[in-house]
């Protein structure tokens, strides 16, 4: 069979697909269940093609989760700007997308998948991580108005994703939690962390 030779458009076109296929099935089934097998097949291309864009899957998710980052700010800004929302509306269901990422397109990490990534990663690759992650919880605060100091990004980053791997750690990986109440649970956080954000975003327009 005659070697295909593919364009550097060609090569960036299939390696786009390659993490939104990814991001796809990430935020159906979880990061877990999702296989490389998976992802080449339905991007149209074989397991080798494949490893010559991502030596690793590891590295397709870290790559797949920064490209999410713009599209998960850009559906923030979406909602602040929407009319028909008040602020508070807009951030309950910005945090509720992301708790329930499996209905909205969102790729979320159980607590595992951290784990799991974070001991797959090398030191400079798990920094630059952390410095995107902090950057997109920066710059959400402000898109809530809300000021993005060091301390307060920090926070906000543990309350969100405590939410988010709270949501889905119930009853599989906390089996002594309840889970007639885990909803009920996220909601309570959900309007907490917004409480929080709210007294912040007050707190400011005083000090202007």
């Amino acid at each position: 069979m005659p070697r295909v030779s593919y364009s550097s458009e060609d090569r960036a076109r299939i390696r786009d697909t390659l993490m939104d296929t990814a991001l796809e099935l990430m935020a159906r089934q979880g990061i877990q269940h999702t296989t490389v097998e998976q992802i080449y097949r339905a991007a149209g291309i074989s397991r080798s093609f494949f490893y010559s864009f991502f030596p690793t899957r590891e590295d397709l998710i870290v790559e797949a989760l920064y490209r999410q980052q713009p599209r998960i700010l850009a559906f923030a800004r979406s909602l602040m700007d929407d009319p028909s929302l008040t602020w508070r509306e807009g951030v309950v269901r910005f945090l509720h997308a992301c708790c329930y990422g499996e209905k909205s397109g969102i790729a979320v990490m159980t607590l595992e998948e951290q784990q799991l990534l974070c001991r797959r990663m090398s030191e400079e690759s798990y920094r630059a991580f952390r410095n995107k992650q902090q950057l997109l919880f920066s710059r959400l605060l402000a898109c809530f108005g809300v000021p993005s100091d060091r301390d307060t990004v920090a926070l906000f980053t543990n309350i969100c994703l405590g939410a988010i791997i709270l949501r889905r750690a119930i009853p599989e990986s906390l089996p002594m939690f309840v889970p007639e109440a885990a909803e009920e649970t996220v909601d309570f956080q959900i309007a907490a962390i917004a409480d929080r954000l709210e007294l912040l975003k007050a707190r400011s327009s005083r000090e202007r």
